[in-house]
């Protein structure tokens, strides 16, 4: 058994979810398909979620009720008069379900408002999925991840119940694969004890698909992207990128801690836990080789392996008595950072002053400020950029930073980091 991720990429129109049918017909043995949201969809849900906690609910509701055209429209250019009828009557509660939730946000629990909004996504762009395979008569089920996947109440970053969750998924899943071709879930999502919807994370359905094939045991897991394989560097950014045809976990899992996109940076290790390739192949050509994420590979050296984080904050806390930095003072701070849910992206620390670069999400921010100020004097860089380079090159290096100002600097022998603006 396999698992195959589509995102959002991969279904952006009616055209390419069609063209998707050949790559599930080439699968002899059951699959297991998660899927994204319809490209943009979730950019145009937390648009929403933005509205509606600002209290412009009619505005909200609006915009809701554009993503049910929107969606409405899709199922129609893709399915016949049969199967779009089918579409409108299992699609509608998931209309009335988003409604629902724009009309009962909680402006002060922002995180929680917006699980139960951008949800929806992924719940519609696989249902409708799921309604095209029957048009082309490949037996599947359409199955509620929410159902499956536990977790607690940590909204937009959720925590799996490991074992709550792997009952569910061979209860549920496991059974169904036993006895239809495919089985359609989506990515990015699940539930709290008390029924709630959760998200794992932007970009959470690379580790949907991971943690399913864990706990099924599946053979394997492909990320169906529109690029052909694993890249050095994001091609949208970066001119003349290389493919690494294959590449380690652990080399994979450093990326992903730096803040490479191509794959979720919790996706790694339920896959090496059980030892379990990734594959990375090209939607656009299914023929193509694509790149594999595996325990071992070949001495072959790496390129340069360039990630770069836009949109960062550098952070400068410094005593006020000018006492120096040392444990309790760190243990203080590291402390306000995981009350706050604030993950460091690199950090750097001298006698008196304490330097963090993080994402600029502007509501965890203000709080940090508001938290560090009552102890210390606090500076702030904003619109800064946090660029890594693992096997770097100097000559590589001097190439990405030649124009810019270099605000925090660090290396060790495989990678080098900046902080520039």
């Amino acid at each position: 058994m396999q698992v195959y991720k589509f995102g959002g990429a991969s279904i952006a129109d009616a055209g390419r979810m069609a063209a998707l049918i050949p790559i599930i017909n080439d699968v002899d043995q059951p699959l297991l398909v998660v899927l994204s949201a319809l490209g943009k969809t979730t950019n145009a849900l937390e648009r929403i979620v933005n509205l509606a906690c600002s209290g412009e609910i009619d505005d909200a509701l609006d915009l809701a009720q554009g993503i049910e055209l929107k969606h409405l429209d899709y199922a129609k250019g893709l399915l016949d008069e049969t199967h779009y009828a089918i579409a409108t009557k299992e699609l509608k509660p998931h209309f009335e379900e988003l409604e629902k939730a724009v009309k009962n946000v909680v402006s002060s629990k922002y995180d929680y408002s917006y699980d139960q909004i951008v949800c929806i996504g992924e719940l519609l762009s696989s249902h409708i999925f799921a309604i095209y395979l029957q048009q082309c008569n490949i037996t599947n089920s359409w199955v509620d991840i929410r159902n499956v996947i536990r977790t607690d109440d940590t909204y937009r970053d959720a925590v799996v119940n490991w074992d709550f969750t792997k009952l569910q998924a061979e209860a549920t899943i496991g059974r169904k694969l036993k006895q239809d071709k495919v089985v359609v879930v989506q990515g990015f999502i699940g539930s709290t004890q008390t029924d709630k919807s959760v998200t794992l994370g932007r970009e959470g359905s690379d580790y949907t698909a991971a943690i399913l094939a864990n706990m099924l045991n599946m053979e394997s897991v492909t990320i169906w992207k529109d690029v052909n394989g694993l890249q050095n560097a994001d091609p949208k950014l970066f001119p003349n990128t290389v493919k690494i045809e294959a590449i380690t976990y652990n080399e994979v899992i450093e990326m992903a801690f730096y803040g490479a996109q191509i794959i979720h940076p919790k996706t790694i290790k339920p896959l090496q836990n059980k030892n379990i390739p990734l594959y990375v192949k090209c939607f656009l050509d299914k023929a193509l080789t694509g790149s594999v994420i595996k325990a071992e590979v070949g001495s072959t050296p790496y390129p340069p392996i360039i990630v770069l984080k836009e949109n960062q904050v550098l952070i400068q806390v410094t005593t006020r008595d000018f006492s120096f930095i040392t444990e309790d003072n760190l243990s203080k701070i590291y402390g306000i950072f995981h009350n706050l849910k604030i993950k460091i992206n690199i950090i750097q620390n001298a006698a008196i002053s304490f330097v963090a670069c993080i994402d600029n999400r502007e509501d965890k921010v203000k709080a940090l400020i508001q938290s560090l100020n009552l102890d210390y004097k606090v500076a702030i860089n904003e619109h800064v950029q946090l660029l890594t380079i693992r096997h770097f090159t100097n000559e590589v290096f001097f190439e990405l930073t030649k124009t810019k100002s270099i605000l925090l600097r660090q290396e060790t022998r495989k990678t080098i980091q900046v902080v520039m603006k």
